[in-house]
Order: structure tokens, then C-alpha cells, then sequence
């Protein structure tokens, strides 16, 4: 027998939205294999202590953008492929623990709840007593049967998501702690489960851990997860804009001891509870015209604003022209000494072929946008100086700078987020010097947040609206809040003792 535990690797990831016509295909992915998947973590690096205690081994894992549903067949052929990579491992040498690398939000055209599900197919072929440990993004949704299938389960404690890393570690060492209590079978003790869902389904611009109440219920997680007996803490807030059964707030708390888990799962679900009518927005809102307006009025430079339904990296399409529109319709964009602006961004490939054929500094006349999502605003034609072009880009592909009056619109092959200051560096723009600086985003990322003299969020349509009510949520558990501002009882938030992965769900009994 190794003197180590063997333990695989392998997921699927993509925070998606069902309000978006766009659809996300295989190639989004990006997927990893073998090699390259250790590779991506520098905490399972040779001389790690990780690399160390247990034998790390990629399948296959794939980390998409955020986006549309994902296409069935696309889904079935990275899920067929990590089936066999794992088929291949296991008749080569036994594998005792199973890293699950997972988002928690995505969505497969006619399949419900399918990081449970893939995780259900991936038992077939490692068996139901290999140890599993998902580490999950906090805008992830946690069914009874996800957390069923898991062993280990934890997710972000910060959102911003600066503790991504962190959390993939903590999982992965979770999992060689509780593999190693048991070398003389790697079987390990399985820890026990609580769980509890609560009615609660809020965007992440309200749930932000920068702010109350969010910063205080999160900085319960560590204090729970210090209590004898425990081994981890973790709450999901959820992931608002998509319209499935599971999508709703979740407290997990696994450890060694029943009472001590609950009590732990019970005060953190009660706390929730308690601050749920508290959550606000993370910034100033207001309607696109609004944001202009203020921040014409403002002496404060860069003033930032968020075009926030249209967010790449909450799900949206990305391509809505809704702000861009209204943003080049202003005359005080047209005149002398205007305001300079830069706005991020917009995808048009067409309009990507006329730019590079006509280079820089040309006169061009292009069309972009709508060509996904035209629910809102049909496709922009805009005439400008072309600023620049970058290519190379993982997402974009290609990306330009079209300069319309005082407007810097960043124009894309492909949809991409810009949340580093160096995205902009690279395309010849200073968004530290820049009057107004337009980003398809939610709340700041660090890097922007940090040059932002002042900020608002605009509350743009689109896939990841954030008026949750006009998007028209049909499936969701309810009452749910905000949805239901009544709740005629409180919510049962006993917490639910989950048999451990190997037992039956339907027929267990806590």
C-alpha cells in the first residue's frame, strides 16, 4: 500500500445566469489536465507541505467566465472526460480522496442541480467510500444532496473573493487531515454533516463582506469553526440570479461532534436570519442617467460607475448596449474640454475585423453589442480614432479602443471583464487619470475600489439585474426574502444532520 493517500482532482466551474440568452460552450472552460491542474495551485507545488503528505493527480478541471447555461452536449463531453480520467486512475492505483475544485452556481441545459450531479456520476466510477472535499465560491448554492454526496464542504469567507486561494487550500487540507486519522485504511473518519437552508436569496452587491452586516456574520465563521469538535464552518449566500429549487442561503458546519456542529450551524443561521432585513447596497445607487449626472456633478476624479446588469463576472452576456447608448447620446461628451471617460466594455468581433484592418490611429465607423442579449437595446454604431489594439487576451481574444467624442470604449472579440488596473494600462489608458471610468461589474474589485474616489452603482438591466423582482423568478423555493417581505411563521432553522456519503439519503434518519 502507498505511504500515502492518493487524491484526485476534478471539477467544473460556472457562476451562470437563466436570465441571459447567451449560452456558454465548451471552450469557455478552458479545461486543465493531469499536470497542468497541480500546476494551477502553487499550495500542491513540489515541497509544499501538501505535495508533501499525499499524491496529488489532476483529472480534469474547468473554470469558465461567467455566463449563459451551459450547452448539454459541451457539459457531456468534459463530464464524460473526467469519467474516464478518473476510470483511469482508479484501475491503476487506488484513489482515496477526491479534491471537488467547484463554483456551486452553474447551470447545464435539462439538468437540475448539477454540481450534484456530476459529483453523483463521479461516484459510480471512484465508489462511495472514497473521501470527498468540495471547496465552493459563497455565491454557490448547497442542496441536500450536494451536501450529501460531499464529506468536506466549505466556501469563500470574503466577498470580494480575496480568500479564493486560501479556501481551496483549506479544503485540500481538511481532506489529507481526515485521510491521515486512518492510514491503516485511508478511509479516514467521515466527519458528521449539519446543514441549513434559509428563505434568503440576495445579490452579492448587498452581501458584500466590506460591509454590514455581511462583515460581522462572516467573521462568526472562524469562531465557529475554532469550537471543540468542529472541523469547518462555512456560509453561502447564494447565487440570486438564476431560478432553481437550490438557490437560496445555506449554513454548512461539519466536525466530530453532533451537538457541537449544531449548535455552531444553528447560531450562524439564526444570525443571518436576524440581520436579513439589514443588507443594503455596498454603494450609492442609481439609475445609468443618474450615475452620469452625479458624476458630472462631482469633483471627485475617478468617480467609478458600475453598469451592473450587464456584469461579466456575475453572468451577464456582457454585449448589452443599454449604458453605452445612453453614455454616447450625452452632448456633454461631445464638446470641448469635456470630460474624458473610459467605458469597459463591449464585444463586437466584427467590429474587431474593421479595427485591426484599419490600425491605429484610423477613422472608423463599427457595430457592436446585442448580438446575444438585444432584450434591452439593439446594437451600437459608433465612428471614432482607434486608441489601440492588444492581443493575446485569454478571454478577449483581442481588444481595441475606440475614441468617440471623450469616450475611450474599449471594444472586444470576445467578452472580458476588467477589474486590474493593468487591463487598462495594457490598451494606453490611465484610469487613475481619467474624469469617469464606466466598468460592466458589480461591487469593485480591490484593485478598483482602492482608485475610486467616489462610486455608484448603476442599476442597469440585464442577465444579472440587480432588482431581482423584475427579472421573474418562477421556482424558487418560497417565501423567500426579498422576494416575500412577509413571513407569516419564522423559518425552521433546525439544522438537518446529513448521513455521511456512503448511507442512503431518502431512507436515513437524523
Amino acid at each position: 500500500m502507498s505511504q500515502r493517500p492518493v487524491i484526485a482532482i476534478a471539477g467544473l466551474a460556472c457562476e451562470t445566469s437563466t436570465f441571459t440568452p447567451a449560452r456558454t460552450l465548451g471552450g469557455a472552460f478552458h479545461p486543465r489536465r493531469g499536470r497542468e491542474v497541480i500546476e494551477k495551485y502553487a499550495f500542491l507545488h513540489h515541497g509544499t507541505r501538501l505535495a508533501n503528505v499525499a499524491d496529488w493527480k489532476g483529472a480534469l478541471i474547468g473554470h469558465a467566465l461567467p455566463g449563459g447555461v451551459v450547452v448539454r452536449a459541451d457539459f457531456e463531453q468534459l463530464s464524460s472526460e473526467i469519467l474516464e480520467r478518473l476510470a483511469g486512475m482508479v484501475a491503476s492505483n487506488p484513489i482515496h480522496g477526491l479534491w471537488y475544485d467547484i463554483h456551486g452556481a452553474m447551470c447545464v441545459e435539462g439538468i437540475e442541480d448539477v454540481e450534484s450531479e456530476l459529483l453523483r456520476r463521479i461516484r459510480t466510477v471512484i465508489g462511495p467510500d472514497v473521501l470527498v472535499s468540495a471547496s465552493m465560491d459563497l455565491h454557490g448554492n448547497v442542496s441536500r444532496e450536494l451536501a450529501h454526496q460531499t464529506d468536506l464542504i466549505t466556501c469563500y469567507r470574503m466577498a470580494p473573493h480575496e480568500d479564493a486561494l486560501e479556501t481551496k487550500e483549506r479544503a485540500c487540507r481538511n481532506l489529507v487531515n481526515v485521510l491521515t486519522s486512518r492510514p491503516d485504511t485511508w478511509r479516514g473518519n467521515r466527519p458528521l454533516k449539519a446543514w441549513v437552508p434559509i428563505p434568503i436569496l440576495l445579490p452579492g452587491e448587498q452581501t458584500s463582506t466590506r460591509n454590514e452586516p455581511a462583515k460581522s456574520l462572516y467573521s462568526l465563521v472562524p469562531e465557529i469553526e475554532a469550537m471543540d469538535g468542529v472541523l469547518d464552518a462555512a456560509i453561502w449566500v447564494g447565487y440570486a440570479w438564476a431560478d432553481e429549487p437550490r438557490n437560496h442561503a445555506v449554513v454548512m458546519v461539519t466536525g466530530w461532534n453532533k451537538a457541537t456542529i449544531a449548535r455552531g450551524a444553528e447560531r450562524l443561521a439564526s444570525l443571518f436570519w436576524r440581520v436579513h432585513t439589514d443588507f443594503h447596497f455596498v454603494a450609492p445607487t442609481g439609475s445609468f442617467s443618474e450615475c452620469i449626472e452625479n458624476a458630472l456633478a462631482s469633483s471627485n476624479r475617478p468617480f467609478f460607475i458600475s453598469d451592473s446588469g450587464d456584469n461579466p463576472t456575475a453572468g451577464g452576456s456582457g454585449d448589452v448596449t443599454f449604458g453605452l447608448n445612453q453614455l454616447l447620446k450625452r452632448p456633454e461628451f461631445w464638446k470641448d474640454s469635456c470630460p474624458s471617460v473610459i467605458y469597459a466594455s463591449i464585444p463586437g468581433p466584427q467590429a474587431i475585423d474593421i479595427i485591426i484592418k484599419a490600425g491605429v490611429g484610423a477613422i472608423v465607423t463599427v457595430t457592436a453589442g446585442a448580438q446575444v442579449d438585444n432584450l434591452h437595446a439593439g446594437a451600437i454604431t459608433m465612428t471614432g480614432r482607434v486608441h489601440a489594439i492588444r492581443y493575446g487576451d485569454r478571454d478577449a481574444e483581442i481588444e481595441a479602443v475606440l475614441q468617440v467624442g471623450s469616450v475611450f470604449t474599449i471594444v472586444t472579440k470576445l467578452r472580458k471583464p476588467y477589474h486590474h488596473e493593468s487591463d487598462f494600462i495594457g490598451l494606453g489608458l490611465s484610469p487613475r487619470t481619467t474624469d469617469i471610468v464606466i466598468v460592466k461589474i458589480g461591487y469593485l474589485e480591490p484593485e478598483l475600489f482602492d482608485m475610486a474616489a467616489e462610486w455608484m452603482l448603476g442599476l442597469t438591466p440585464g442577465g444579472v439585474d440587480q432588482d431581482l423582482q423584475r427579472l421573474g423568478h418562477h421556482r424558487i423555493l418560497r417565501p423567500m426574502w426579498p422576494f416575500d417581505k412577509t413571513f407569516h411563521t419564522a423559518p425552521d432553522l433546525t439544522p438537518r444532520l446529513i448521513p455521511f456519503s456512503n448511507e442512503d439519503l431518502e431512507t436515513w434518519q437524523e
